[in-house]
């Protein structure tokens, strides 16, 4: 038996999300931990924090919605490519990620945390380089020409 049959979870792309997002916590603690010990600060008034505030918001109504549209492909006899591009996923393929990144990346604006904002940015890159050519291709392998389809058009 192949080491992909023997473990089937170890092939699920939530699987790979699931590594992305404890990555995303784990280096948002590092941050908060060393904006706690540094301090370094990046503005000197509070006129950024609207912004911030913004992306909170945009953020949580991102991530709501790419949940809310999450595609149940399993009931679907022939998946095509339509199939992928619903809600937030006909602009980009990672919804939620994106919502994660500007989620955490508003809170580092608000709290003018340095370490936070840097290291949002930094796992952003890290879930880009290393985890998001795995997410494709497990859909690749599980969804073949269809989900390829939908991979040409939404890059992002």
């Amino acid at each position: 038996m192949e080491k992909e049959e023997k473990y089937p979870h170890k092939r699920s792309v939530h699987h790979v999300l699931a590594y992305s997002y404890s990555m995303y916590f784990l280096l948002f603690l590092i941050g908060v931990s060393l904006d706690i010990v540094f301090r370094f600060k990046l503005f000197t008034n509070s006129f950024m924090i609207p912004l911030g505030v913004v992306f909170l918001i945009l953020a949580s109504i991102l991530i709501f919605w790419a949940q809310k549209t999450g595609r149940d492909l399993k009931k679907v006899p022939e998946v095509k490519m339509e199939h992928f591009c619903r809600g937030p996923y006909c602009y980009t393929r990672i919804p939620t990620q994106w919502g994660l990144f500007f989620l955490i990346l508003g809170f580092g604006i608000i709290t003018n945390s340095f370490f936070v904002i840097i290291f949002t940015v930094v796992s952003f890159f890290i879930f880009k380089l290393a985890f998001m050519n795995k997410h494709d291709k497990i859909l690749v392998e599980k969804y073949g020409p269809a989900y390829m389809e939908y991979k040409k058009i939404v890059k992002f």
